[in-house]
């Protein structure tokens, strides 16, 4: 709970190595659109899947200070591997402010399936190596088998922007034909990035295997915590969008994803 008086009106903060955190930025957008965004994206560090977990733990600590700074009601770790690996220390770090993750969400979805079911995890090495989906899993849910493969190509092809043609084709199937996710039900999307290919990775399936994107289930769980604390904005402010390091690619695909021009601030940040 918060140790001080927050303004509901104050933005909420997301944070990610680079695109894929637009996704959860776009979920909330559509759920919540009286919340007003502040967004950053660590693009000078990307993709954190391939750092090492103390190197996550520092961006992640330096990111949350500057949203804090920005007087953020809660910040949004949109992003698998820096959820697994630096929630905690963020939590830390940030005392008073609402921290939310991007697994618990989609954990609590699942547990709120009563139908055992063998589920495959899909995402950075990162996130995979953590084994946190497992742990919170097996936790609520011991009779369900799961199942996890790293996919480290992935976040690197979408956002090189190799999506919807025969390279990401080529590249989805060679990953998900894989022993590991034999006869899977369901399939998490255990990186932000990946929704970008859900069509791809559906067709790959024939629609037979259930897809759980986790940017909209953080948006609803986000939504419920507000209106648990009281916390929904009555008053809308423009959202800012910030970067550590400038890339046409951020800026095009931030666009593509509001449907408007976005002014990106480039932002050094302290260690």
């Amino acid at each position: 709970m918060y140790l001080r008086k927050v303004n509901n009106n104050k933005a909420i903060g997301i944070f990610d190595s680079g695109i894929g955190g637009l996704t959860v930025a776009k979920a909330i957008r559509e759920h919540l659109p009286q919340e007003s965004l502040i967004y950053f994206g660590d693009t000078k560090h990307l993709p954190y899947g391939e750092k090492s977990a103390d190197a996550v733990k520092e961006f992640s600590i330096s990111i949350s200070n500057f949203l804090k700074e920005k007087q953020c009601k809660m910040i949004v770790i949109a992003c698998n591997t820096a959820s697994s690996l630096a929630y905690e220390a963020v939590k830390k770090n940030c005392p008073g402010v609402q921290i939310v993750n991007v697994i618990e969400p989609v954990v609590n979805r699942l547990s709120e399936e009563h139908s055992p079911s063998t589920i495959g995890i899909i995402g950075t090495k990162g996130t995979i190596r953590s084994g946190i989906y497992l742990k919170k899993i097996k936790e609520r849910l011991n009779q369900v088998e799961v199942n996890s493969l790293a996919t480290p190509l992935l976040a690197v092809m979408i956002e090189e922007g190799f999506i919807h043609n025969s390279i990401s084709r080529a590249i989805i199937e060679n990953y998900l034909k894989s022993n590991s996710l034999k006869n899977i039900q369901q399939l998490i999307l255990a990186c932000t990035h990946y929704p970008l290919i859900q069509d791809e990775i559906n067709d790959f399936y024939n629609g037979k295997v259930n897809i759980i994107d986790s940017a909209s289930e953080v948006a609803l769980y986000i939504k419920s915590v507000l209106l648990e604390l009281n916390l929904m904005s009555t008053t809308k402010t423009e959202d800012c969008f910030y970067v550590s390091d400038f890339t046409e690619s951020f800026e095009k695909s931030a666009k593509f994803f509001f449907g408007k021009d976005i002014h990106l601030q480039q932002v050094k940040l302290n260690p």
